[in-house]
């Protein structure tokens, strides 16, 4: 089996006018979207991925946010490519907001066949960022969401004419599919293809939208065989399952999505687990009403909050200390948000025990 690593050599040879854009790129240029360009690229300015990378090595590592440690072998082993090093990225952004509880970044590829991809990245290693996510469980619209509209429209206006694909991993593949259903309609008809790579779906009062519904037909959705995060609300679309060889919530590390040559390595179906998850996690969304939901997140991140802790790695690194202040925390909470806390995941649990025992009969 072979995963993108083993796809850049095989074809890091044929830039994209020789061998045609594929999922595979589109994998890949996701990824790129969380890559830490932070001081490297300016808002406006067009630079080559090599050149980026040639930057990169000149700063101090251990000043630098590093997502994910593959992304540290990705980055080097596309700037040797002569498929990627000469992609021009512009547009970088990365914005972070805790008042809005917005976590938002993206970045701009310029192709060789006259085409241009937005990547969006997911949820990175921000507490807000996670609080975003799980605010997607009781808003109909986040403000990552509209960030990734005008962002867009901005890029759109930039190169007038150009053809547009859109694309993210994670929260970023749902601002990708967001983003092209509500942007202008000059915009949206640019639009050729839509990628989401394992991105959660939305609620009703979105996918019944007519401006959701005249992209379908343009969203190319991929998720792992036992996906969590990219079957979470609602998808009207088609989607493909890919093979892993991950287990579980690890299955949505893009680094371990196999293909075979410009294509994934599919399979039929999502495996019993993912399709218990899912239909546990969307009769919790029915049976705990939208105001409750909010209240269990807020409280939760509440507590979080206590530690002090911006990043997932702060929360971890310290994780005896930020242990005793959640439960501190918690215990002085008052008495109605602790009922609220666990009526709500006496409600999961229940549900997931129910789902279990009727897929085992």
């Amino acid at each position: 089996m072979a995963n993108i690593f083993d796809y850049v050599q095989w074809r890091g040879e044929l830039d994209i006018t020789q061998a045609k854009f594929n999922e595979i790129d589109n994998l890949i240029l996701s990824r790129v979207a969380y890559f830490p360009f932070d001081d490297i690229i300016g808002e406006n300015e067009e630079v080559t991925l090599k050149q980026t990378y040639e930057r990169f090595k000149k700063k101090d590592i251990n000043s630098v946010e590093i997502l994910q440690k593959e992304d540290m072998e990705l980055f080097p082993a596309l700037a040797k490519s002569k498929r990627f090093a000469n992609l021009i990225l512009t547009k970088y952004v990365n914005k972070i907001d805790t008042e809005e509880e917005k976590q938002f970044s993206a970045i701009t590829v310029i192709l060789p066949d006259r085409t241009i991809y937005i990547s969006y990245r997911g949820t990175d290693n921000t507490i807000v960022g996670w609080k975003e996510d799980f605010n997607m469980s009781f808003k109909d619209i986040i403000y990552s969401q509209l960030d990734a509209v005008q962002y867009l429209e901005n890029v759109a206006n930039t190169h007038k004419r150009v053809p547009i694909r859109v694309g993210g991993h994670s929260k970023g593949g749902n601002l990708a599919v967001y983003a092209s259903a509500f942007c202008k309609a000059i915009y949206q008809k640019r639009i050729i293809e839509i990628y989401n790579n394992d991105g959660p779906g939305f609620g009703e009062k979105i996918t019944n939208t007519q401006n959701y519904k005249r992209v379908l037909e343009k969203i190319h959705t991929f998720v792992p065989q036992s996906s969590i995060v990219g079957r979470l609300l609602n998808h009207e679309e088609k989607y493909t399952v890919v093979k892993s060889t991950q287990v579980g919530l690890l299955q949505h590390d893009l680094y371990t999505w196999q293909l075979m040559g410009p294509q994934f390595l599919y399979v039929d179906e999502v495996t019993d687990g993912s399709k218990i998850i899912d239909k546990t996690l969307k009769t919790w969304l029915i049976e705990v009403d939208s105001k409750q939901r909010e209240q269990f997140v807020n409280i939760v991140f509440q507590v979080i909050n206590s530690t002090k802790a911006k990043t997932l790695s702060e929360l971890t690194d310290k994780w005896f200390d930020n242990t005793k202040m959640v439960l501190k925390s918690y215990q002085n909470i008052d008495k109605k948000s602790k009922e609220i806390i666990t009526k709500s995941l006496g409600t999961l649990f229940n549900i997931a025990k129910d789902n279990m025992i009727k897929k085992g009969k």
